[in-house]
């Protein structure tokens, strides 16, 4: 007889909630620099399906975004972002912006307002990801808005965390700041490791 039906139905029942939570963590364990990246399926603000199993042989950002918190204004009031972005884009790189808040939550968008909201910024990312069910935010423990991820051509992260080094909502701060997503994809250009492949995320919590 199996060690598990000679336990008391309390134990049985016990042991079972165990090894659910161990699998669930497992499930959901958190994204790790150096190893493969999170594999995802997004939809964009028309509809087109991405999937990171598509993308390989491109280096990829994702961005995760709230256009409401103003740790979000402060990059894309002062056009950091978009530069950052058209930057990335020159070089090829693929830029996913990820919009995780849920319905009735600070910055939840339709494809609509999404789009117009690009336009408005004169926002540059390769697409717009729509999560509103945070499946994708999830996947890659997304704490923050702006929260970004860089994925190389490989499918292996190499880089997670904030932007820069100044976690304030001043865009005078943006000027003598040390961009970490621009040193990143620098480095990963020249072939070079990552000088800083962690940062600590900033800004407003992801409003799943």
């Amino acid at each position: 007889m199996s060690l598990l039906l000679t336990r008391s139905p309390r134990a049985h029942a016990t042991m079972l909630i165990l090894i659910g939570l161990l699998l669930t963590g497992s499930a959901l364990a958190k994204p790790e620099v150096g190893a493969p990246a999170p594999a995802f399926t997004g939809t964009d603000t028309s509809g087109q399906s991405w999937r990171l199993a598509d993308l390989h042989g491109k280096t990829v950002v994702l961005e995760w975004t709230n256009h409401d918190c103003p740790y979000v204004r402060k990059h894309y009031g002062s056009g950091n972002m978009q530069a950052l972005q058209r930057e990335a884009a020159g070089n090829g790189v693929l830029w996913l912006s990820v919009i995780s808040s849920a319905p009735g939550k600070q910055g939840y968008v339709s494809p609509a307002e999404a789009d117009a909201l690009t336009r408005q910024r004169d926002a540059s990312p390769t697409a717009v990801l729509l999560d509103p069910e945070g499946t994708m935010g999830r996947a890659y423990g997304a704490q923050t808005t702006p929260h970004l991820f860089v994925i190389d051509g490989s499918g292996t992260l190499v880089y997670m965390g904030g932007i820069d080094d100044r976690p304030t909502t001043d865009p005078a701060d943006i000027a003598g700041a040390t961009n970490y997503v621009r040193a990143a994809l620098a480095d990963l250009a020249a072939g070079e490791s990552l000088g800083t492949p962690v940062a600590r995320p900033y800004g407003c919590s992801v409003k799943y």
